[in-house]
């Protein structure tokens, strides 16, 4: 008995299940209009988002709405340009925001959030302020609070270790706007470090990235969030020793 072939799927098929730029067509040796109209379109937003502002009250006031204080800090980057152009700049605090931090600093803290710009300003307006509603809400449940809070302007990932490290934090997350695609220009990331201090390399970071419309929810990204903020602190490592078992009975460590 012959068992039925079943019918091949057509590239048509895969456009239904991504936006990624797949069976565009073409005219001659050209793309068609309409699908070079769109990439000039989503490159443009893209650049956008790079440049957006970054409205740190706006943030600091939304925060406070929510019984949340955080503190005004930025990087070395003087400008938008030097940011662009130096990203080492973006990776260390400048000397007010250093003092300003240890002034505020009362001791070892469980947990600092930092909420910086990165390479999508727009990404960050759009939504942070949903995601730290729901990830307290999450953290909540595990009795995890948020000790401190920092909204960090010209910030790069590794910026969050050293406002970690000034806290005294046991761990720091830090949601920032990620580099935009031709698809998605407001994406969101997480990135979550155990026992931040200057000069960590991305091997000790965990990250839940594509966060935004159409990607990870608040509730689904903070759900992910909220596990590895409860498995990294209980045993106490963050990186590639732990992975992401969210979805798993039994978690374990890699050695």
């Amino acid at each position: 008995m012959n068992t039925p072939v079943p019918p091949s799927r057509s590239m048509m098929d895969l456009r239904e299940l991504t936006p990624a730029r797949v069976a565009l067509g073409r005219a001659g040796a050209s793309l068609p209009t309409t699908a070079l109209l769109e990439f000039t379109l989503d490159h443009a937003r893209a650049r956008d988002a790079v440049h957006a502002a970054f409205d740190t009250q706006a943030l600091i006031a939304a925060l406070r709405d929510f019984g949340l204080e955080a503190l005004d800090v930025r990087s070395r980057a003087g400008s938008r340009g030097d940011y662009l152009r130096r990203p080492d700049l973006g990776r260390r605090l400048d000397q007010a925001s250093q003092q300003a931090l240890a002034v505020k600093s009362a001791g070892m803290g469980q947990l600092a959030l930092v909420i910086g710009d990165g390479l999508s300003p727009a990404a960050v307006h759009a939504h942070a302020i949903d995601l730290v509603r729901s990830l307290v809400r999450q953290l909540a449940a595990d009795q995890i609070k948020i000790a401190d809070i920092a909204v960090a302007s010209g910030a790069r990932v590794a910026l969050g270790d050293e406002i970690g490290a000034i806290l005294g934090a046991r761990m720091v997350v830090m949601l920032i706007g990620e580099r935009p695609g031709l698809s998605a220009p407001d994406s969101l990331g997480a990135y979550l470090t155990f026992a931040p201090r200057v000069g960590l390399t991305d091997a000790e970071r965990n990250c839940v990235s594509n966060i935004h419309g159409a990607g990870l929810s608040y509730d689904e990204a903070a759900y992910k969030i909220g596990w590895l903020i409860r498995q990294g602190l209980a045993r106490q490592v963050t990186g590639v020793a732990l992975k992401d078992e969210s979805g798993d009975r039994t978690p374990r460590r890699i050695t």
